[in-house]
């Protein structure tokens, strides 16, 4: 019975991180964001500058939004991203709280 639950719960968890990643790809794509890669719960937001990625990166953290910029030569020059990690224990508020800080910090960098 504890088998059945534990695999009940794993599929429910996966389910939760495949909706959740939806979510913030759909709000993130719609708002002019591009992203990369397609249905991966590790969400890499193309800025494309560097310093770009950091600024926003601490912007965000400011609001309380725990992201990372990668730059080179972490990831090759000219493809600086923010990374976000997309978990099934974030719930859609949080999601949207993220974005709607995504979408303030990257008006006022003049990103979208």
């Amino acid at each position: 019975s504890s088998g059945i639950n534990a695999e009940y719960g794993k599929q429910w968890y996966q389910r939760r991180v495949r909706g959740n990643t939806m979510h913030f790809r759909s709000r993130m794509t719609e708002a002019g964001f591009t992203l990369s890669g397609t249905e991966h719960p590790i969400v890499p937001v193309m800025l494309y500058d560097a310093a770009l990625a950091s600024s926003i990166a601490d912007e965000l953290l400011k609001k309380g939004i725990y992201v990372i910029g990668f730059s080179f030569p972490v990831v090759p020059k000219g493809l600086a991203r923010i990374r976000v990690q997309m978990s099934g224990g974030h719930t859609i508020e949080q999601i949207d709280r993220c974005v709607d800080a995504f979408i303030e910090v990257g008006k006022q960098k003049g990103v979208i």
